[in-house]
């Protein structure tokens, strides 16, 4: 049975994307089988694993519209282990044209059930807004990851996000777990950037993962060749710390 890990945090330029990119090829490169999905109209994961967005015809869009399955939108990528239900721009439209369903929050979760089982864990890269296709995403997961930068305004949104999966948990998805918090963007050598980690730490304990994701310039240069940082320098810094937050991920739910 796989486990979906939805990744999200309305705040942008937090990391969402280079985390669901690099904790799913990480997961993938240690063997275990990984779908990605890109939930994000921007399209940044499926472009920053190499798939040209512009020749996706079948994507989540037509996967929550209910008109091709998660089967037919499914793409191989050049990361061992590693699928993707691509994006594409036409998902901007998603939001007004499922306002009048029926059980709208439900679309993602229903198109899921057939390939739940094929893989070992799902990971759906969501939108920086908590709007309907973020909310699809945290009703078809079974946990979340909510990366969170080592900067200023870090905890800023925070308690809005947390609210959102709290009424979640109460009305669409009791069975949702926060998987944890993950620090990223962290520069050891800033005093602010120490603060924001002690203090995340000093008030969610257990909840933060133990690997912080430092900021390394060949993760912010690896989307641009459409490659995850494990295929483009997989002895770099940053493909280190996404190695060992996809360690902590399986020993969790080993």
């Amino acid at each position: 049975m796989g486990k979906i890990i939805a990744i999200a945090n309305q705040k942008g330029g937090v990391g969402k994307t280079t985390t669901s990119i690099n904790l799913a090829a990480s997961l993938g490169v240690l063997e275990k089988k990984v779908l990605l999905i890109d939930a994000d109209p921007q399209a940044n994961a499926t472009s920053g694993i190499g798939i040209d967005v512009e020749s996706v015809d079948i994507g989540t869009y037509q996967v929550l519209e209910h008109s091709n399955t998660a089967k037919e939108a499914i793409t191989s990528t050049e990361t061992p282990n590693l699928d993707i239900i691509p994006s594409h721009i036409d998902l901007v439209a998603i939001e007004i044209e499922l306002v009048d369903k029926d059980e709208r929050e439900y679309m993602l979760k229903k198109a899921l059930t057939d390939i739940k089982d094929d893989y070992d864990y799902i990971i759906i890269d969501c939108a920086p807004s908590l709007g309907l296709l973020t909310l699809n995403a945290l009703t078809a997961a079974d946990a979340v990851i909510i990366p969170i930068q080592c900067e200023y305004f870090a905890l800023e949104g925070l308690g809005k996000l947390l609210n959102t999966i709290k009424s979640v948990q109460k009305i669409h998805n009791p069975e949702l777990d926060i998987e944890g918090l993950l620090l990223t963007m962290y520069d050891s050598r800033l005093r602010l950037s120490n603060q924001v980690v002690e203090e995340v730490q000093k008030h969610f304990n257990d909840m933060v993962f133990q690997t912080i994701i430092q900021r390394n310039v060949r993760l912010s240069e690896a989307p641009s060749y459409g490659e995850s940082i494990i295929n483009y320098d997989a002895s770099s810094k940053g493909a280190n710390n996404y190695l060992s937050l996809a360690k902590e991920v399986i020993n969790k739910n080993a």
